[in-house]
Order: structure tokens, then C-alpha cells, then sequence
């Protein structure tokens, strides 16, 4: 798959986000390592903290199946700027994938491209509790 056709698939994932409070909808594509896609979209909650990010939606489902090697993973929201992974997200997905590649992409569909490395520096995960 392209970036362009990863992004496109977060892009699409906006349509179905339930957003009332924020009215921001997010989608994420997150690709596997074996080339498999899964989507996700933000999910709010009158309990704001109860909210789940795209990326988060993302990762649980890809979790769910077994999946936990990821290539790289769209992000894309609904302003004119890039959607880049809250804090939260950028944890969870290390957790998966120190390495992955983070395309964040704006309402128009361009995207800029960098690694969750520079995003979390000093990151840690399973292999540094050890």
C-alpha cells in the first residue's frame, strides 16, 4: 500500500468518528507489518476522559486480532494543520512498534512524515522494563 492510500484510508475514517463534544473528527490507518490496515476513529464520551483517539481504536482492534508488528500509521483530522498522536497515543504505540513511521495529515490530505522515535524521545517500552 502507498502512504497516499494509507492516509486516504484515515481520511476516510473521519466520516464514521462520533465527535459531539469537540465536533473534531480524527481517523487513523495503522498498517502491520505483514500489510494488513486497520482503522479507527476518534470516540468521544460526555466523560471526556473516557475519549478514545483514532490511533488508540486503531491499535486495540489490530490487538484484538493478534496483530502487534506495525509498519507505519496515518493520522488524519479535520483542520487546515497536521494531526499528530497525543501523548497518550504516541505511548501505546510504542508499546507495539518503537520504530514505526507516523504520517500526519490535514483536512486536505497533504502529510508530513517522521519516526514515533522523534515524536517520543527516550521512550520506553517492554524491552526496557527487563
Amino acid at each position: 500500500m502507498t502512504e497516499q492510500e494509507l492516509v486516504q484510508k484515515a481520511m476516510d475514517m473521519r466520516a464514521v468518528s462520533y465527535a459531539p463534544y469537540s465536533r473534531f473528527r480524527v481517523g487513523a490507518a495503522l498498517e502491520s507489518t505483514d500489510g494488513r490496515v486497520f482503522t479507527g476513529c476518534n470516540v468521544e464520551n460526555a466523560a471526556y476522559g473516557s475519549t478514545i483517539c483514532a490511533e488508540r481504536t486503531a491499535l486495540v482492534k489490530a490487538v484484538s486480532e493478534g496483530v502487534t508488528h506495525f509498519r507505519r500509521i496515518a493520522i488524519a483530522g479535520d483542520s487546515s494543520d497536521y494531526c499528530w498522536p497525543c501523548g497518550a497515543c504516541r505511548q501505546m504505540l510504542r508499546e507495539f512498534s518503537a520504530g514505526l513511521e507516523v504520517l500526519a495529515a490535514n483536512r486536505a490530505g497533504d502529510y508530513q512524515r517522521v519516526s514515533l522515535e522523534t515524536l517520543l524521545p527516550h521512550g520506553f517500552g517492554p524491552d526496557t522494563l527487563q
